[in-house]
């Protein structure tokens, strides 16, 4: 394994995830604009990642974001108290009684359902943890002070305002003078990137904070509109011309990047509710593939790749390896993807079940 990490008995926290938590509605079995009730739950894409290490997995982790103080505010904390996430870092913003200057993200989404598409319509312009800035947050307490083994943030945290990526650079910084280790997943969501410069801008974005990480996650999307590197010879499904296209398209992005490790997800979507799902990590020279699922039946996609996150991440903390690492990602995501909301209801057993390949028979 090529990643040097700190002991526990160093660190308060076994990650620390920097991002945006919102207030997903959910319109059930009907549209966003047909449906007259909507299930509330909250996620955010790398909460969601903290909140699967210590909801699924028992690590200590916390989130560092901010909120706007209202009852939809309050009602994110609970939510959060909930999954267990560490909210000692969260910032509390005076709201102004109508939002004007200052909200809480609001995400509405459709699981999507056979040739329908999952879809997503945020709004969460002007966001407390949008207005996030250089000097706001003493990373070095966090990091020296408190200690974290792990610091873990992305581009969708860094497509929020003109200011959170310097918010996001200043953090991997102070993560690295405390040797802590850095994972950054590309997340690229082209909503949020298109009227700030679009791929552009987040290529720029990107590229300057990518010396800084030593865990770098994504998909095929991500590599190409993220960092802006293409991946040739691909088809329609997950086969050996997709998978050895990956691999070549890593070998190109480890030459120009100091990744330690590199974990990407393979997925076909045939339809909204039948995918095929796989992962790559590539860690110390070495490819790692997990077991290529065809036609897993999907219930919710959204924080599927948060789940292969969290599992990963979970594999190197424990210091299972890399093989490990990718088999628990690939297995934990496949599991998120049959519950409804952002974040997991799996739990460990069940993930080193589907890992050992255990069918779906009823347990009772």
């Amino acid at each position: 394994m090529s990643l040097t990490m700190k002991s526990k008995d160093q660190c308060k926290w076994d990650l620390v995830s920097l991002g945006e938590v919102m207030l997903r509605l959910d319109p059930g079995d009907r549209r966003i604009w047909t449906t007259r009730s909507f299930e509330v739950s909250e996620g955010g894409g790398e909460y969601n990642v903290a909140r699967g290490l210590k909801r699924c997995f028992g690590l200590d982790t916390a989130i560092v974001t901010a909120i706007a103080d209202n009852p939809v505010g309050r009602l994110l904390q609970d939510l959060i108290y909930q999954g267990g996430v560490d909210q000692s870092l969260v910032r509390w913003v005076d709201y102004d009684g109508v939002g004007r200057t200052v909200r809480n993200g609001l995400n509405f989404t459709e699981r999507g359902f056979g040739v329908r598409p999952a879809l997503g319509c945020s709004d969460r312009g002007h966001t407390a943890v949008s207005q996030l800035k250089s000097g706001d947050i003493d990373w070095d307490e966090v990091f020296g002070k408190l200690g974290a083994r792990w610091f873990h943030t992305g581009g969708i945290f860094c497509a929020l305002s003109e200011t959170t990526p310097a918010v996001a650079m200043e953090a991997m910084q102070a993560a690295k003078r405390h040797g802590t280790v850095i994972s950054y997943d590309l997340n690229y969501r082209e909503s949020l990137w298109k009227a700030i410069g679009g791929k552009k801008r987040a290529q720029e974005v990107n590229r300057q904070l990518a010396p800084l990480v030593d865990v770098m996650i994504g998909n095929e999307e991500d590599f190409s509109a993220a960092l802006g590197f293409e991946v040739q010879g691909m088809d329609e499904n997950i086969s050996n011309l997709q998978v050895e296209a990956f691999k070549k398209m890593i070998e190109t992005v480890v030459k120009q990047f100091p990744f330690k490790v590199v974990a990407t997800t393979l997925r076909k979507a045939k339809t909204a509710s039948i995918n095929d799902w796989g992962a790559i990590c590539y860690d110390g020279g070495q490819f790692h593939e997990a077991k290529h699922r065809e036609n897993l039946e999907i219930f919710d996609r959204v924080g599927g790749g948060d789940s292969f996150a969290s599992g990963l991440i979970y594999g190197f903390l424990t210091g299972q390896g890399a093989q490990w690492a990718v088999d628990c990602g690939a297995a934990h995501g496949a599991l998120a993807m049959t519950t409804p909301g952002d974040t997991t209801m799996a739990t460990l057993k069940e993930v080193t079940q589907v890992m050992r390949g255990a069918g779906a028979r009823i347990a009772r």
